[in-house]
């Protein structure tokens, strides 16, 4: 059943189709100028079509830009004829009023224009359901609600992109709480402790930044202590005490740490070292030491695999407000990889502690995936990115500096709310990792208010 015409638009045509079009783009001429970002319903043979105002421009037919002498405008202002005056717009086709579909042919020359009404709108972007969640309303019709799939919102990733006080962290919050309030978990990488005494959903499960090095690869291990994979004889030896201090925490318990460096002790007493590997040892207990005095907070034996202190149900907060950025990449790393697992686990084998999805907010994605250099975060992004919706682990990227994020990371992000944006670089960056950030939408960055938002997806 098609929606009837009092459903579709307001009773006033507002402008007429002109010139060339294709389906996913017209110009209009105007009988009464609508405002930018304004939604209208185009007519069409294949049912009527919601359109969004992404760009209009007044002009005069008297006024034109041949006019170079400035008494003719005084004598125009002065009779006040202003008939000749015309407004042209572009609309950007987002698809039938009904479905979304986007139509297979064009509108027609003279097709008509009308303000979208409240129903329409309300039809489009406020699908209550179970798994959606508001988060705001529209700019254009503050009465209209806007909701989100949750479920599209995990599988699909997202991204939330604003320079600093635009309303980053404000968008977070509201997107957690909604989804702790229908029932799922959420993890967030909380950089500057911003999120620990937020009422998300209820009271947040806050997650001390530490890591036992029991449940760690000899990866993660290596960069913490700082030991370069070029240096091939120290690696080797790293590699060998590590494997041995996983036997003996297995059979005795007590500290991997510990056991990794009496195991290398033992090894530099040794009969029958090579000098080489005497000098790699003792460079490798050094190492040890500066690792504890580094991150003597962060590491610790007792603690339980990170995976057992997230609560399924509720927002579970990482408080990384207190460790270095090399620190943060590894506790990050370390728990993408150990969710992904335990995820895969759950929907491969039937068991694990992680028994329904998880939906995983890195603040500061910037940082923890940056362009151009590589860090043990930014593969375990990109490794969710592709095989997260199989196994419902979902990432949501947060960044006030887009330009520095990877895009290969960023392009993954198929829904995307952007907040306001000042910096030309920053805007392009984005545009390039979404086809549907037109040009002018692009344009109206800058001018969102805090709090305002472009949402893509």
């Amino acid at each position: 059943m098609r929606p009837t015409t009092e459903e579709v638009g307001e009773s006033c045509v507002i402008g007429y189709i002109i010139g060339e079009a294709t389906p996913s783009e017209a110009t209009f001429l105007s009988i009464k100028p609508p405002k930018l970002g304004q939604y209208v319903v185009v007519e069409h043979e294949e049912g009527e079509l919601l359109g969004m105002v992404q760009a209009l421009i007044s002009g005069s037919v008297s006024l034109s830009v041949d006019v170079h002498d400035p008494r003719v405008v005084e004598r125009v202002r002065r009779l006040g004829d202003l008939r000749d005056l015309y407004v042209k717009g572009k609309v950007k086709v987002l698809g039938d009023v009904e479905t979304l579909s986007m139509p297979r042919s064009p509108p027609q020359p003279g097709a008509e224009v009308r303000l979208a009404s409240r129903r329409v709108l309300t039809r489009v972007f406020s699908f209550e359901g179970s798994g959606s969640v508001r988060i705001g309303t529209l700019i254009s019709h503050p009465d209209v609600p806007v909701y989100i799939d949750v479920n599209r919102m995990v599988t699909r990733h997202l991204a939330i992109l604003a320079m600093t006080g635009a309303g980053k962290s404000n968008a977070v919050a509201v997107i957690a709480d909604k989804v702790v309030k229908l029932g799922g978990t959420v993890v967030i990488f909380d950089m500057h402790s911003e999120y620990t005494r937020a009422k998300l959903g209820g009271l947040v499960n806050r997650i001390e930044a530490t890591v036992n090095p029991a449940y760690m690869t000899a990866t993660e291990l290596m960069q913490l202590m700082r030991i370069e994979p070029h240096y091939h004889v120290q690696e080797r030896l790293f590699r060998r005490a590590y494997r041995e201090a996983l036997r003996r925490v297995t059979a005795e318990g007590g500290s991997f740490v510990d056991h990794m460096e009496r195991f290398l002790e033992s090894l530099e007493e040794a009969e029958g070292l090579s000098s080489s590997d005497k000098k790699a040892v003792a460079s490798l207990i050094n190492k040890i030491e500066g690792f504890r005095d580094r991150y003597e907070g962060v590491v610790d034996h007792r603690a339980d695999d990170i995976v057992a202190r997230i609560r399924l149900r509720a927002a579970n907060v990482v408080d990384l407000g207190h460790v270095d950025e090399e620190a943060a990449d590894v506790i990050v790393s370390h728990t993408l990889r150990r969710v992904l697992t335990e995820r895969k686990r759950f929907i491969l084998e039937g068991r694990g502690s992680l028994a329904q999805p998880v939906f995983m907010v890195l603040e500061e994605a910037h940082i923890l995936a940056p362009a151009g250099r590589d860090t043990l975060s930014k593969y375990w992004v990109s490794r969710i990115a592709r095989e997260g919706r199989k196994f419902g682990v979902g990432l949501c990227l947060v960044s006030q500096r887009p330009k520095a994020l990877d895009p290969d990371a960023l392009s993954q992000a198929n829904n995307m709310i952007v907040l306001r944006m000042v910096e030309p670089t920053d805007q392009r960056h984005v545009q390039q990792a979404s086809e549907a950030l037109s040009d002018d939408l692009l344009a109206q960055l800058p001018s969102l208010n805090v709090g305002e938002a472009v949402v893509l997806g």
